[in-house]
């Protein structure tokens, strides 16, 4: 699972050949959420509050930069780094 993304302690990531809807994983400590781009609705799991919010902050900035990664990912290639949340 390549990592995109990391701030706060917070590890942003997409999976080789996923599945849709366009979506990406975000950790922290032992808790873990699926986030969908387009919504910004976690799909699956969850995370502490603060942390959702600060996710959720960084990826309205940068939905145009997941889409692109989300591309990327599907097709099992590469994803680009995205700056984190600062």
């Amino acid at each position: 699972m390549p990592e995109i993304s990391r701030f706060f302690g917070i590890i942003i990531a997409m999976f080789f050949d996923e599945h849709n809807p366009p979506h990406f994983h975000a950790r922290y400590g032992g808790d873990k959420a699926s986030i969908e781009i387009d919504s910004l609705c976690v799909l699956e799991g969850s995370l502490p509050p603060r942390v959702l919010g600060l996710v959720i902050e960084w990826a309205s900035q940068h939905r145009d930069e997941l889409f692109a990664n989300w591309e990327k990912v599907i097709q099992n290639n590469q994803p680009q780094k995205i700056e984190p949340l600062r």
